[in-house]
């Protein structure tokens, strides 16, 4: 199958409509056309529904959109073997964990610490978890790191390292001076989360559920750095990573509220993709080099040993 036609057909997908897709690839609108009818005549069967106004997949084209990707994707990756390039590596994070741990991680690849035949070309893509989690579902990235939000990961998962979870807030809030508070005090407030499914609001729902069960949650429309500047001049409270508000801490911006109940360190989690060629020895390489910079090792370790515990016994009873 030509790949000009999936490359046509997956434009679509992304632009809305044939107009949208031939601006994109600078092809004309009647090449964008003939290629498409191409791919459904090879298919037998249709892939778009055209509209007035656009065009949407039909649930053929629905199921065909994931391997066009990766039909896409493999023929990049055949180029720049034949050529000698260096492998693609396409990385997904929260922008969390991209802003204060993943440039210590790459760099450390890009300086040879993952070891000989690891280097590649990096793509990173910061974006919430809901649109990481669209982008690697669609076979638009090939590895993303994000917190742990208790859900089972289909495919190569692993933990590479934990964070401590935080309460924070201004240094103006009443609470702020309290050498303890209780979850009473801490319902007395709103709870801030940037949006839906963002780390703030899964930390709350996960880690904070016993201590703040029936808090108030105000959402903010926007970025963590949005949500940071909002906390740092109201009264409201998040529960945040500490890898998030470290620099806010350090400078005076943000205080940390001590819970009568320590929250319980969250995780963080690497998903990749089976089957990337060569660029698995960049995974793997990455995998370790996170690992090496695990930003709380101790709970690591912690959830090592319960780990090899739990298999000895189930050893022992075996």
């Amino acid at each position: 199958m030509d790949s000009r036609y999936l490359r046509a057909f997956v434009a679509v997908a992304d632009n809305g409509g044939i107009s949208a897709a031939a601006h994109a690839l600078g092809y004309a609108q009647s090449s964008v056309s003939a290629q498409l009818k191409r791919l459904e005549a090879d298919l037998g069967v249709s892939v778009l529904v055209r509209a007035g106004t656009g065009a949407v997949l039909t649930e053929a084209g629905a199921r065909l959109l994931p391997y066009a990707r990766e039909s896409l994707e493999l023929e990049e990756r055949m180029r720049r073997a034949a050529r000698g390039d260096r492998t693609r590596l396409r990385i997904g994070a929260q922008e969390s964990l991209a802003h204060a741990w993943m440039p210590e991680v790459l760099a450390a690849l890009e300086y040879g610490a993952g070891g000989p035949d690891s280097g590649a070309d990096i793509e990173l893509t910061v974006a919430p978890r809901e649109a990481l989690e669209r982008a690697f579902g669609a076979g638009e990235l090939d590895l993303v790191f994000e917190y742990d939000n208790g859900s089972r990961a289909a495919g190569p998962s692993a933990v590479v390292g934990h964070d401590r979870t935080l309460l924070v807030t201004a240094p103006g809030h009443p609470l702020a001076h309290e050498d303890r508070v209780t979850p009473d005090q801490l319902l007395r407030y709103d709870f801030l989360v940037a949006e839906r499914g963002c780390t703030s609001e899964m930390l709350v729902d996960r880690f904070g559920r016993d201590m703040l069960a029936g808090a108030q949650q105000t959402l903010l429309q926007g970025s963590m750095a949005a949500l940071l500047r909002l906390l740092g001049h109201g009264h409201d409270i998040t529960v945040l990573p500490q890898l998030t508000v470290a620099r806010e801490l350090g400078e005076g911006e943000l205080v940390e509220l001590r819970p009568a109940e320590p929250l319980r360190p969250v995780s963080i989690v690497a998903r990749w993709h089976p089957r990337l060629g060569p660029a698995e020895r960049t995974v793997h390489a990455l995998l370790a080099l996170a690992r090496r910079a695990d930003p709380l090792p101790e709970a690591t370790q912690a959830a090592q040993a319960t780990q090899e515990a739990h298999r000895a016994r189930t050893a022992h009873a075996s």
